[in-house]
C-alpha cells in the first residue's frame, strides 16, 4: 500500500467535497421527473453489477488475423526417414 503525504490526502478529500457539491448542484438543475428517472436507473445499474466476461477464445486462435505478408510460416514436413546404420 503506497503512502501518501498530508498534503495529498487533504487535497483528495477536498476533491471529493467538491465533486460531491457539483453532482448535487446538477441534481438540482435536472427536472424533477428527469432527476427520480436518473436515481432509478443509477440503483438499477449498480444492482445489476459488472457484466460477466466475455468467454475466452480458444487454446491457439490468435486474437486477429496476421497482416497481409505476414503470415506464420507452414510446419516443415519432416525429411524422409534417415537410415541408421
Amino acid at each position: 500500500m503506497a503512502k501518501h503525504s498530508k498534503r495529498e490526502r487533504a487535497r483528495r478529500v477536498e476533491e471529493t467535497e467538491r465533486v460531491k457539491q457539483i453532482e448535487a448542484a446538477w441534481m438540482g438543475s435536472l427536472p424533477p421527473a428527469t432527476a427520480k428517472a436518473f436515481t432509478l436507473a443509477v440503483q438499477d445499474a449498480r444492482a445489476r453489477g459488472p457484466q460477466e466476461r466475455p468467454p475466452d477464445m480458444a487454446p491457439g486462435t490468435p486474437p486477429r488475423p496476421p497482416r497481409p505478408g505476414h503470415e506464420p510460416r507452414p510446419p516443415k514436413e519432416p525429411a524422409r526417414p534417415r537410415r541408421g546404420g
